[in-house]
């Protein structure tokens, strides 16, 4: 059974960094299309970045040049670069591949959570100001 374990989340003061880590197994993160997702109290799950098997990156607009989505295949992990982080970003963070041979033609099918198969348990972000 495919398995996604998020890890690296944690409590931060605004202006700073996190790093998560999602360690996929029965799964080989390379020709798959993999992206974080995040969900705060009492608001709808959304699409934070995504990358696809070509190694092609999009982002959500609020994250756009803070957070870099990244894949280490040899490890077959998939990262999450958060810098300049703001309290807005406080949520719980979800690590999500898409079903075998899936394609996403655009940025918004990319960062739909409803296109994505397989789910971690989340790890929580929280960010103070």
């Amino acid at each position: 059974q495919v398995q996604l374990v998020e890890s690296g989340g944690g409590s931060v003061q605004a202006g700073g960094s996190l790093r998560l880590s999602c360690a996929a197994s029965k799964l080989t993160v390379s020709p798959y299309c993999m992206g974080w997702f995040r969900q705060a109290p009492g608001k709808e799950r959304e699409g934070v970045a995504a990358i696809d098997s070509a190694g092609t990156s999009t982002y959500a607009s609020p994250v756009k040049g803070r957070f870099t989505i990244s894949r280490d295949n040899a490890k077959n992990t998939l990262y999450l670069q958060m810098d300049t982080l703001k309290p807005e970003d406080t949520a719980m963070y979800y690590c999500a591949a898409a079903a075998p041979g899936v394609y996403f033609p655009n940025a918004d099918t990319a960062l739909n959570p409803f296109r994505y198969t397989y789910w971690g348990q989340g790890t929580q972000v929280t960010v103070s100001s």
